[in-house]
């Protein structure tokens, strides 16, 4: 975390969110039996687990995790992830990341997934910052920020520091 940074959503709000947005996931997706939550790696691999977790508690769905890493700096660089995309052919599909600023490693992570022909693909993010250059938009949001260009977020969820970070 940087030095200057602010506090600006505390664990228990970002819980909170989570289980939020685990409801309108299984409200989405009360007449599935299955469902595939994708989690771009880091911190949308964290929240894409965080939201499994409440959806176990709260549905009977069978639910499959994928991981998918990505570059997010070359978004248009080769995609990876944990299992072959054809197991998501006809099957409602999840994709998490953290934050959702200019769009565009959700729509090269998206396009990546249209490989196959799906049920349906929904998007989650914890911060939406309404930023974006493309085309995309989240399904499911914790929150929407709007942020200067120049600051930046940061998404801790794996430490005793959990929380959005504003700098």
């Amino acid at each position: 975390m940087k030095k200057d940074a602010t506090l600006i959503i505390d664990a228990k709000t970002i819980e909170h969110s989570t289980r939020r947005i685990a409801y309108q996931i299984y409200e989405a997706n009360f007449d599935n039996n299955v469902i595939y939550v994708v989690g771009i790696a880091k911190s949308g691999v964290l929240f894409a687990q965080s939201i499994i977790s409440f959806l176990k508690q709260i549905s009977d769905l069978e639910i499959h995790f994928i991981q998918l890493e990505i570059n997010k700096k070359n978004s248009h660089l080769p995609i990876k992830t944990s299992v072959d995309v054809n197991v998501l052919k006809n099957q409602s599909v999840v994709l998490v990341d953290d934050v959702l600023n200019t769009g565009s490693t959700l729509i090269y992570a998206t396009k990546n997934l249209l490989e196959v022909p799906l049920k349906q693909l929904k998007t989650a993010v914890l911060v939406n910052r309404n930023h974006k250059n493309y085309p995309i938009k989240a399904d499911y949001k914790g929150i929407s920020l709007s942020t200067s260009i120049n600051e930046h977020i940061q998404v801790i969820l794996d430490s005793e520091s959990n929380g959005v970070y504003l700098s």
